[in-house]
């Protein structure tokens, strides 16, 4: 008899997976929106309220220590309740704070405001990927989920021309108002989105489950065997409650380490350059402007850097894409630190966001995939609450080696530092990684079990 997770894996990409991925993406494509904004917020609200240095580093690292928190607490809230409400309620939550941002009348307003936008920011982004993840057949799973994450790029680019057009003309409020209409109305739509076979099928929710799975098989347009499983086996697999704990017994604690480190790498790295380019392009002697449309340039180089990483996952596979993008990264962040003049800026820059998207989408479609449909989105959430830890703190280290070297060796020094980050995280890959690449989530945790 086939199972829920085997009929999905059976599966061709359906109309309901495709339309799952646009909803989901969208509500992405917001948060990115609003993280990409935050960057061109800094360089203009501090002038405008004159802030310090120290100032802008706390402003940056307060939506990642929301960020941090919500992810963390979303993973376990999607396991217990489902995916569904929680990206639901998320993308609530950070539509309402990033609109109230624009009308904050003081800075600690504006901090508060941050930190809660990022906790909704945070909470949503863990609970989507696994549910498209559990959605998808093996063979296209990285690939989708990586498609996901390309709505990134989309929300970034939009950012980018909102700081480019906007700020300059009506101001720093301006962003988080555009931001924060779509992103509720995004809210909305997610309402056509139905919860994951896989996790109704964990509770013992078989009947929703095996209507969700058949309707997708005959979108298909062939014939497959839809016998179920014995109800009571899931739920007696449903009644186990999972906890933080369990990710680190002997089960998982290789996956969970593995995948923290990469998530703490990946943020130190990526918030160390995203969060401070237009600032340091300024200090470089760029004006404001001139930083948004070399920012926005190169967000362009996300795109292909999403869509490459897609393709190569499902045929080079994930370790092997990980490590090489990884080191990419690494490689153009030497590059970017020791740019010469505006053409080296914009080339080293859009390699550097080529190769660090492409190891973003991998890190999305990866990470799902290392722990069984109980545990998984609290995995997911803890894994990338830990390194929102890197992202809180890459504002306040940049600044200190800025200010310690000078304008020009301290913009050296950080990329230095960021490089070497890079470097890191993708010799754990190559060394610590495991292949995940064509197997069904359920014959991966059976194999992380078996450590």
């Amino acid at each position: 008899m086939l199972n829920i997770s085997s009929r999905l894996d059976r599966l061709p990409s359906t109309p309901m997976l495709k339309k799952i991925l646009l909803l989901t993406g969208i509500g992405w494509m917001f948060d990115a929106m609003d993280q990409g904004m935050v960057a061109g917020v800094m360089a203009a609200i501090g002038r405008e309220w004159a802030l310090t240095t120290g100032q802008l580093a706390l402003l940056g690292s307060a939506g990642m220590l929301g960020m941090a928190i919500g992810a963390g607490l979303s993973g376990m809230a999607a396991d217990r309740w489902g995916r569904r409400t929680v990206i639901m309620m998320t993308l609530i939550i950070y539509g309402v704070a990033s609109g109230l941002s624009g009308f904050s009348v003081n800075y600690p307003m504006l901090l508060i405001l941050r930190f809660i936008t990022g906790f909704g920011l945070g909470g949503e982004l863990p609970a989507a990927a696994t549910l498209i993840s559990e959605f998808s057949p093996a063979r296209i799973r990285g690939r989708y989920v990586i498609l996901l994450e390309s709505f990134w790029a989309w929300g970034w680019i939009a950012s980018a021309l909102v700081a480019y057009l906007l700020i300059p003309a009506y101001g720093w409020r301006m962003a988080f108002w555009v931001g924060a209409v779509p992103a509720l109305f995004a809210a909305y739509l997610r309402k056509a989105v139905p919860e994951s076979p896989r996790y109704l099928d964990s509770v013992g929710r078989i009947d929703e489950a095996e209507a969700l799975v058949a309707s997708m098989e005959r979108q298909a347009g062939a014939e497959f065997r839809h016998e179920t499983e014995d109800v009571e086996e899931h739920l007696n697999q449903g009644g186990v409650r999972r906890t933080f704990f369990d990710l680190w017994s002997g089960k998982y604690i290789r996956s969970t380490v593995v995948l923290w480190t990469i998530w703490f790498g990946i943020n130190l790295g990526y918030y160390g350059f995203v969060l401070w380019t237009p600032s340091l392009l300024v200090d470089r002697g760029f004006d404001l402007v001139r930083s948004f449309e070399f920012t926005l340039i190169m967000c362009l180089a996300q795109l292909p850097g999403y869509f490459s990483a897609a393709y190569l996952v499902e045929k080079a596979g994930r370790k092997m894409i990980l490590s090489v993008y990884f080191a990419g990264t690494a490689v153009a962040a030497w590059l970017f630190g020791h740019a010469g003049n505006p053409s080296e800026v914009l080339m080293f820059g859009c390699l550097l966001y080529f190769f660090s998207l492409g190891a973003w989408g991998c890190v999305y479609a990866y990470t799902p995939e290392f722990y069984p449909t109980d545990i998984r989105a609290t995995g997911s959430g803890w894994a990338a609450a830990f390194g929102r830890i890197g992202a809180f703190a890459a504002p306040f280290i940049v600044p200190v080696l800025y200010r310690a070297y000078g304008v020009e060796a301290g913009y050296v020094y950080v990329f230095v530092m960021l490089t070497a980050v890079f470097a890191i995280v993708s010799v754990v890959v190559a060394v610590f990684g495991k292949e995940t690449m064509g197997k069904s989530l359920e014959e991966i945790s059976e194999g992380v079990e078996s450590h």
